[in-house]
C-alpha cells in the first residue's frame, strides 16, 4: 500500500481490533486462576508494549514529509508482523 492516508487508515483501524483484542485477553486474566493470571498478564503486557511501538511510529508517520513516510512505513509494517504473530501465539495459547 503506497498511499499515506491509506495506510494509516488501515493501521489505525487494526489498532483499534487488536486492542479490542487485548482487552478481551485481559478479561480472562481476570477469569483464571492464580497461576494462569501470570501466565496473562505476561502475554497482555507484551501484546500492549508492541501496539504502543505500532502507534508511536504512526504518529512519526502522520508528521512524515511524504518522502520520509516509506522509510518510517518499513518499520511500521515490521512492528506490524511482530504484532500480528504474538497475537495470533498468545490466542492460541489462552484459547
Amino acid at each position: 500500500m503506497d498511499n499515506k492516508q491509506d495506510y494509516q487508515a488501515k493501521l489505525n483501524a487494526q489498532l483499534d481490533e487488536w486492542k479490542a483484542e487485548i482487552a478481551k485477553l485481559q478479561a480472562k486474566a481476570e477469569a483464571a486462576g492464580e497461576e494462569a493470571k501470570e501466565d496473562y498478564r505476561e502475554a497482555v503486557d507484551g501484546l500492549q508494549k508492541r501496539r504502543e511501538t505500532l502507534k508511536v511510529q504512526l504518529r512519526e508517520m502522520a508528521k512524515a514529509q511524504d518522502a520520509a513516510w516509506k522509510d518510517i512505513k518499513t518499520g511500521a509494517d515490521a512492528a506490524w508482523d511482530d504484532l500480528e504473530v504474538a497475537m495470533k501465539r498468545a490466542w492460541s495459547r489462552f484459547t
